[in-house]
C-alpha cells in the first residue's frame, strides 16, 4: 500500500468517527429535551435525595 492511500483511509475513518459522534450527541440531546421542566426538577430532587442519604433533607437557610 502506498502512503497516499494510507492517509486517505485514515482521513475517511476520521470523518466517519466525527459523523458517528455527532449522531450520538444529537440523539442524546433529543432525549434530554423530551423532559418538561417539572420532570427535570423532580428528577434532580430525587437524585439529590439519593445522594444525601436518609435523614439528610434540604436544610433551610
Amino acid at each position: 500500500m502506498n502512503r497516499n492511500r494510507v492517509w486517505k483511509l485514515l482521513g475517511v475513518a476520521g470523518a466517519a468517527g466525527v459523523v458517528a459522534t455527532g449522531v450520538l450527541v444529537a440523539r442524546d440531546e433529543r432525549a434530554r429535551r423530551a423532559y418538561t421542566p417539572d420532570e427535570v426538577r423532580d428528577r434532580l430532587r430525587a437524585r439529590l435525595a439519593e445522594a444525601e442519604g436518609p435523614g439528610e433533607g434540604l436544610s433551610p437557610r
